[in-house]
Protein backbone atom coordinates (compact mmCIF):
# COMPACT_ATOMS: atom_id res chain seq x y z
CA UNK A 1 0.00 0.00 0.00
CA UNK A 2 1.54 3.27 -1.09
CA UNK A 3 2.12 5.86 1.61
CA UNK A 4 0.83 8.52 -0.82
CA UNK A 5 -2.64 6.99 -0.96
CA UNK A 6 -4.77 7.04 2.18
CA UNK A 7 -6.22 3.63 3.08
CA UNK A 8 -9.96 3.19 3.42
CA UNK A 9 -11.79 1.52 6.29
CA UNK A 10 -13.37 -1.72 5.12
CA UNK A 11 -13.91 -4.01 8.10
CA UNK A 12 -15.28 -2.39 11.23
CA UNK A 13 -14.01 -3.08 14.73
CA UNK A 14 -16.78 -5.57 15.58
CA UNK A 15 -16.19 -7.64 12.42
CA UNK A 16 -12.49 -7.85 13.25
CA UNK A 17 -13.09 -8.62 16.94
CA UNK A 18 -15.58 -11.37 16.08
CA UNK A 19 -13.25 -12.78 13.41
CA UNK A 20 -10.30 -13.10 15.79
CA UNK A 21 -12.50 -14.32 18.68
CA UNK A 22 -13.79 -17.06 16.38
CA UNK A 23 -10.25 -17.95 15.35
CA UNK A 24 -9.20 -18.16 19.01
CA UNK A 25 -12.19 -20.25 20.09
CA UNK A 26 -11.86 -22.69 17.18
CA UNK A 27 -8.13 -23.05 17.80
CA UNK A 28 -8.78 -23.68 21.51
CA UNK A 29 -11.49 -26.24 20.72
CA UNK A 30 -9.09 -28.02 18.37
CA UNK A 31 -6.10 -27.89 20.75
CA UNK A 32 -8.28 -29.25 23.56
CA UNK A 33 -8.67 -32.50 21.57
CA UNK A 34 -4.92 -33.14 21.31
CA UNK A 35 -4.46 -34.72 24.73
CA UNK A 36 -2.60 -31.79 26.26
CA UNK A 37 -4.71 -31.71 29.42
CA UNK A 38 -7.02 -29.04 28.04
CA UNK A 39 -10.05 -31.26 27.46
CA UNK A 40 -12.18 -29.17 29.84
CA UNK A 41 -11.70 -26.17 27.53
CA UNK A 42 -13.41 -27.90 24.60
CA UNK A 43 -17.02 -27.31 25.59
CA UNK A 44 -16.59 -23.65 26.66
CA UNK A 45 -14.60 -22.94 23.48
CA UNK A 46 -17.44 -24.43 21.44
CA UNK A 47 -20.05 -22.31 23.21
CA UNK A 48 -17.92 -19.19 22.73
CA UNK A 49 -17.59 -19.99 19.02
CA UNK A 50 -21.35 -20.49 18.78
CA UNK A 51 -21.96 -17.16 20.53
CA UNK A 52 -19.47 -15.37 18.28
CA UNK A 53 -21.16 -16.75 15.16
CA UNK A 54 -24.57 -15.73 16.50
CA UNK A 55 -23.33 -12.16 16.96
CA UNK A 56 -21.70 -12.21 13.51
CA UNK A 57 -24.96 -13.34 11.91
CA UNK A 58 -26.83 -10.51 13.63
CA UNK A 59 -24.14 -8.06 12.52
CA UNK A 60 -24.35 -9.50 9.00
CA UNK A 61 -27.86 -8.09 8.75
CA UNK A 62 -27.48 -4.89 10.77
CA UNK A 63 -23.81 -3.92 10.65
CA UNK A 64 -21.72 -1.56 8.60
CA UNK A 65 -21.55 -1.72 4.81
CA UNK A 66 -18.83 -4.36 4.38
CA UNK A 67 -20.12 -6.40 7.33
CA UNK A 68 -23.50 -7.03 5.70
CA UNK A 69 -24.15 -10.32 3.95
CA UNK A 70 -26.05 -8.43 1.28
CA UNK A 71 -22.76 -6.70 0.36
CA UNK A 72 -20.66 -9.81 -0.20
CA UNK A 73 -22.91 -12.85 -0.73
CA UNK A 74 -23.38 -13.14 -4.49
CA UNK A 75 -25.64 -15.25 -6.65
CA UNK A 76 -24.61 -18.34 -8.58
CA UNK A 77 -24.11 -16.51 -11.89
CA UNK A 78 -21.78 -13.90 -10.39
CA UNK A 79 -19.81 -16.52 -8.45
CA UNK A 80 -19.32 -18.65 -11.58
CA UNK A 81 -18.33 -15.57 -13.61
CA UNK A 82 -15.77 -14.62 -10.96
CA UNK A 83 -14.44 -18.20 -10.86
CA UNK A 84 -13.94 -18.05 -14.61
CA UNK A 85 -12.11 -14.73 -14.31
CA UNK A 86 -9.99 -16.20 -11.53
CA UNK A 87 -9.09 -19.22 -13.64
CA UNK A 88 -8.17 -16.94 -16.55
CA UNK A 89 -6.02 -14.81 -14.23
CA UNK A 90 -7.96 -11.60 -14.77
CA UNK A 91 -10.25 -11.42 -11.75
CA UNK A 92 -10.95 -7.97 -10.34
CA UNK A 93 -9.82 -6.92 -6.87
CA UNK A 94 -12.71 -6.52 -4.46
CA UNK A 95 -12.64 -3.98 -1.68
CA UNK A 96 -14.74 -6.30 0.51
CA UNK A 97 -15.02 -10.07 0.05
CA UNK A 98 -14.85 -11.46 -3.47
CA UNK A 99 -17.74 -13.74 -4.54
CA UNK A 100 -15.91 -16.95 -3.58
CA UNK A 101 -14.77 -15.45 -0.28
CA UNK A 102 -18.33 -14.46 0.54
CA UNK A 103 -19.53 -18.03 0.20
CA UNK A 104 -16.54 -19.25 2.21
CA UNK A 105 -17.67 -16.98 5.06
CA UNK A 106 -21.14 -18.56 4.99
CA UNK A 107 -19.73 -22.10 4.86
CA UNK A 108 -17.40 -21.44 7.80
CA UNK A 109 -20.16 -19.86 9.88
CA UNK A 110 -22.53 -22.71 9.02
CA UNK A 111 -20.00 -25.35 10.01
CA UNK A 112 -19.29 -23.66 13.33
CA UNK A 113 -23.03 -23.52 14.07
CA UNK A 114 -23.38 -27.20 13.12
CA UNK A 115 -20.44 -28.11 15.35
CA UNK A 116 -21.84 -26.08 18.24
CA UNK A 117 -25.27 -27.67 17.92
CA UNK A 118 -23.98 -31.25 17.60
CA UNK A 119 -21.64 -30.65 20.53
CA UNK A 120 -24.47 -29.32 22.64
CA UNK A 121 -26.82 -32.16 21.63
CA UNK A 122 -24.18 -34.62 22.78
CA UNK A 123 -24.44 -33.17 26.31
CA UNK A 124 -28.21 -33.70 26.52
CA UNK A 125 -29.73 -36.74 28.19
CA UNK A 126 -31.53 -37.74 25.03
CA UNK A 127 -28.45 -37.78 22.77
CA UNK A 128 -25.73 -38.64 25.29
CA UNK A 129 -23.55 -41.47 23.99
CA UNK A 130 -25.10 -41.59 20.51
CA UNK A 131 -22.33 -42.87 18.22
CA UNK A 132 -23.82 -41.29 15.10
CA UNK A 133 -23.80 -37.86 16.73
CA UNK A 134 -20.20 -38.27 17.83
CA UNK A 135 -19.26 -39.35 14.30
CA UNK A 136 -21.12 -36.39 12.81
CA UNK A 137 -19.44 -33.95 15.20
CA UNK A 138 -16.00 -35.31 14.30
CA UNK A 139 -16.77 -35.23 10.57
CA UNK A 140 -17.92 -31.61 10.86
CA UNK A 141 -14.72 -30.76 12.76
CA UNK A 142 -12.58 -32.23 9.99
CA UNK A 143 -14.65 -30.42 7.38
CA UNK A 144 -14.06 -27.18 9.29
CA UNK A 145 -10.30 -27.79 9.33
CA UNK A 146 -10.36 -28.38 5.56
CA UNK A 147 -12.33 -25.19 4.97
CA UNK A 148 -10.02 -23.22 7.26
CA UNK A 149 -7.06 -24.47 5.22
CA UNK A 150 -8.83 -23.47 1.99
CA UNK A 151 -9.70 -20.09 3.51
CA UNK A 152 -6.08 -19.47 4.48
CA UNK A 153 -4.92 -20.56 1.02
CA UNK A 154 -7.44 -18.18 -0.56
CA UNK A 155 -6.26 -15.32 1.65
CA UNK A 156 -2.62 -16.02 0.75
CA UNK A 157 -3.41 -16.38 -2.96
CA UNK A 158 -5.51 -13.21 -3.09
CA UNK A 159 -2.93 -11.28 -1.06
CA UNK A 160 -0.19 -12.25 -3.50
CA UNK A 161 -2.30 -11.82 -6.63
CA UNK A 162 -3.45 -8.30 -5.70
CA UNK A 163 -0.31 -7.25 -3.80
CA UNK A 164 -2.09 -6.54 -0.53
CA UNK A 165 -1.76 -8.07 2.90
CA UNK A 166 -5.25 -9.25 3.82
CA UNK A 167 -4.11 -10.46 7.24
CA UNK A 168 -2.89 -6.97 8.12
CA UNK A 169 -6.17 -5.60 6.76
CA UNK A 170 -8.10 -7.91 9.09
CA UNK A 171 -6.21 -6.40 12.02
CA UNK A 172 -6.37 -2.76 10.93
CA UNK A 173 -9.66 -2.86 9.05
CA UNK A 174 -8.08 -0.83 6.25
CA UNK A 175 -7.23 -1.57 2.63
CA UNK A 176 -5.83 0.43 -0.24
CA UNK A 177 -8.53 2.45 -1.96
CA UNK A 178 -10.00 1.12 -5.16
CA UNK A 179 -7.98 1.42 -8.32
CA UNK A 180 -8.75 0.82 -11.97
CA UNK A 181 -10.53 -2.51 -12.37
CA UNK A 182 -11.35 -2.90 -8.69
CA UNK A 183 -14.86 -3.85 -7.66
CA UNK A 184 -16.09 -1.46 -4.98
CA UNK A 185 -19.43 -3.03 -4.00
Amino acid sequence: MSSLVAPIKVWDRLVRLLHWALVASVVMAWISTLGLGLVKAHEPAGYIALGVVTLRIIWGFSGSRYARFSQFVRGKREVLHYAGQLQAGNEPRYIGHNPLGGWMVLLLLGLVVSLGLTGWLYTTDYFWGMAWLDTLHHALAWALLVLVALHLAGVAFTSLRHSENLITAMFSGCKAPPGTGDTIT
